[in-house]
């Protein structure tokens, strides 16, 4: 009987034997034999193709955490060569694993990797790349202002669909009363800064609201990014990042209390639709911290994202104070997204007019330093605006 936790360790026996023996060698082929043995009972046992995803510390077969993998060094190395996902799309020979043994192998032995698209050997039914970058076709709207610059010719190419569909799993199993799933939440924003690295400079790329009920995943989604790039720009730490990318990407999660009529609805909010409008943060900052001690940022950010600078907004505040550096950024990441999206009581504001009215209220409502870089990012071109679809990839 395979596993995929023996499976992995056989494959990285292989890779590791490949280095000590040339083509032909009995141990490597030994070596080779006994991995694709476990990846062929694999394929049979599982209901689904073999899927893998490496985090920093984490291997996720499927959806599985396998904790015995916790802080696997393979998964690093798999990382740092551009290959956090593999995918066995079907059944392959012998011959067709040891040829991708072999690319797998060129890639670990260089010190770096173009992950400008994702690897692939489809004639293998083997997908292997950076979580979250397809080569499908190019997926943009070309109609907007100037700050969403075009794809260039033989740029990245990407979707956002699988982090789309990701995020509105997440947000259904909690809102059917289950606990926030943060592995899957901190996969999604490893993908999205994946897809904010994929060229020479930073892209920032935003998914375009299709239709109104998809408000929730395509604004949080579009927040994560805009504040990973926004805490790039300030200087911040990796880690630092990508926690302030999950804290974005929760920022509305206690929107889950709010019913949709009230979410969409086209006119004035009475009192009392304000009032349960007005508790998503402290519902959003309660979910948040009933499922993981470990997301304090993202806790703190979900309940402070509607304070303004001077102590305004909600929820009121009764003893004044700063708000975390993390919330003050969201906060201008959450209302530029906001305005900039067409709502069903208003259309969406040109970018222009969006950045003027963060430039307006800068030392009110907003922390004037990070609306200057915010600010500087997009108009001055140190991120390039991408806008995409959020179709699901096609295999």
């Amino acid at each position: 009987m395979s596993d995929p936790v023996r499976f992995l360790n056989e494959f990285a026996h292989s890779l590791a034997v490949m280095t000590l023996y040339p083509e032909g060698h009995p141990s490597r082929e030994k070596a080779v034999d006994s991995a694709y043995e476990q990846l062929d009972g694999l394929t049979t046992t599982s209901g689904e193709p073999p899927a893998f995803t490496f985090l920093e510390d984490e291997v996720v077969f499927g959806r599985e955490r396998l904790r015995e993998l916790k802080s696997w060094d393979w998964g690093k190395r798999l990382i740092a060569a551009g290959i956090e996902r593999l995918e066995f799309e079907r059944k392959v020979t012998r011959d067709e694993f040891d040829s991708f043994l072999q690319e797998v192998l060129g890639h670990l032995m260089l010190s770096t990797v173009d992950t400008s698209e994702a690897r692939q050997m489809r004639s293998l039914g083997i997908r292997y790349g950076a979580v979250g970058l397809q080569d499908d076709q190019e997926m943009f709207d070309p109609a907007l202002d100037a700050v969403f610059a075009a794809l260039p010719s033989g740029g990245l190419r990407l979707t956002l669909g699988e982090e789309a569909e990701t995020f509105k799993w997440l947000h259904d199993e909690v809102q059917s009363g289950g606990v926030l799933p943060l592995l899957e939440a901190e996969a999604v924003v490893r993908s999205l800064s994946v897809a904010m690295h994929g060229d020479s400079r930073m892209v920032l790329p935003l998914l375009k609201l299709k239709e109104f009920d998809q408000y929730t995943t395509t604004h949080s989604l579009n927040v994560a990014v805009l504040a990973m790039g926004l805490a790039e720009s300030l200087g911040c730490r990796p880690k630092e990042i990508r926690a302030i990318g999950v804290a974005g990407l929760l920022h509305d999660i206690g929107k889950i209390r709010i019913p949709l009529e009230v979410l969409t609805k086209p006119g004035k909010l009475t009192d009392e639709e304000r009032v349960i409008m007005n508790s998503h943060p402290i519902d959003g900052a309660r979910v948040i911290m009933q499922s993981d001690e470990d997301l304090g940022m993202a806790a703190t950010v979900a309940y402070e994202h509607h304070i303004m600078l001077n102590g305004g907004g909600y929820p009121v505040m009764h003893y004044p104070r700063e708000c975390a550096m993390a919330s003050r950024l969201v906060h201008v990441c959450d209302v530029y997204d906001a305005l900039s999206t067409k709502r069903p009581y208003r259309d969406a504001w040109p970018s222009d007019r969006t950045m003027l009215y963060l430039e307006d209220r800068a030392g009110t409502e907003f922390d004037p330093e990070i609306v200057a870089a915010f600010i500087r990012t997009l108009r001055q071109g140190q991120a390039q605006v991408r806008v995409l679809t959020d179709e699901p990839a096609r295999t």
